[in-house]
């Protein structure tokens, strides 16, 4: 039997009613400890919690900055929404964040927002942006990866005709520094995502809350994999756990939950606004006492 992995223990810091520095020194100091191994944004253009008309920065181009500002941590977007950008200008953004970072991108993509929270749902007309239903978006997911995929490793330009997206003389050039291509994690709970991830996934991500339900996903992804002939165990089980400072008891059992339940990839939400030192906070508190 192959041994269990060892959990990897990152941060996520959602990009509204923050300021660029208050994340940057977040980031800073987490690059500097090696128990933090992976660090991560949101993907919304509207805040959706607290002033509704607060600043919230696009994750994008703030992971970019953020890649040149480190050197060691692993970086994505948790995840990207994909409605909010064609595909192929994806996979060139991806690749660049990839160069920028030396080959730290974690690619973190989804259906989008659901309208859940009910604030997601306001980003679509606010952008000129449509909201397909859910069904559709899933096909649009599946044809993306399939898409970002062969743009980040096929040597020649090609067509691409499908249900969703189109693409003729499709090309990208560079290519990502990681090859075949960057680990390609996918968020998402519904069966029909879970078939989506089955097949383009390297890690799939829940948000936490209701382990017991987070428990029957993975099951289900477990069973999805099995009807394509797929190995469940390729597949690392990531979970979002908010971190609470004034009760870390709480944030350690659900992470003691979580690696009971086989998730290996941990994602510790910090609430804003950030402590003076709360990377090391998290480590001692939380981390150390929970590996």
């Amino acid at each position: 039997m192959a041994p269990t992995p060892r959990p990897r223990f990152g941060i996520m810091t959602a990009p509204m009613q923050v300021t660029y520095d208050d994340i940057l020194r977040v980031w800073r100091e987490a690059d500097a400890i090696p128990e933090i191994e992976h660090a991560w944004l949101f993907d919304h253009l509207m805040p959706i919690g607290g002033d509704p008309n607060g600043p919230v920065h696009e994750g994008w181009t703030l992971l970019s900055a953020l890649a040149a500002q480190t050197r060691r941590l692993r970086l994505g977007l948790l995840v990207t929404s994909n409605r909010f950008r064609p595909p192929a200008m994806l996979a060139k953004i991806a690749t660049t964040v990839d160069v920028v970072s030396g080959g730290r991108l974690d690619f973190g993509i989804g259906v989008g927002s659901r309208p859940h929270p009910p604030e997601a749902h306001r980003e679509y007309p606010a952008h000129g942006l449509p909201f397909t239903d859910p069904a559709q978006a899933v096909e649009s997911l599946a044809e993306a990866c399939t898409l970002i995929r062969r743009l980040w490793t096929e040597p020649e330009p090609f067509d691409f005709h499908g249900t969703h997206h189109r693409l003729t003389g499709a090309f990208a050039n560079p290519k990502p520094v990681q090859r075949p291509h960057p680990p390609i994690l996918i968020g998402g709970r519904s069966a029909a995502t879970l078939r989506v991830v089955a097949e383009h996934a390297d890690l799939w991500n829940i948000p936490g809350g209701d382990i017991e339900d987070a428990v029957r996903r993975s099951a289900l992804l477990d069973r999805t994999c099995a009807e394509i002939g797929r190995d469940p165990a390729s597949l690392t089980r990531s979970i979002h756990l908010p971190v609470s400072y004034a009760e870390p008891g709480t944030t350690r059992n659900a992470i003691a939950e979580a690696l009971d339940a086989g998730f290996r990839h941990l994602v510790l939400g910090l609430p804003a606004p950030y402590p003076a030192g709360v990377a090391r906070w998290v480590t001692d508190e939380i981390v150390l006492t929970s590996a």
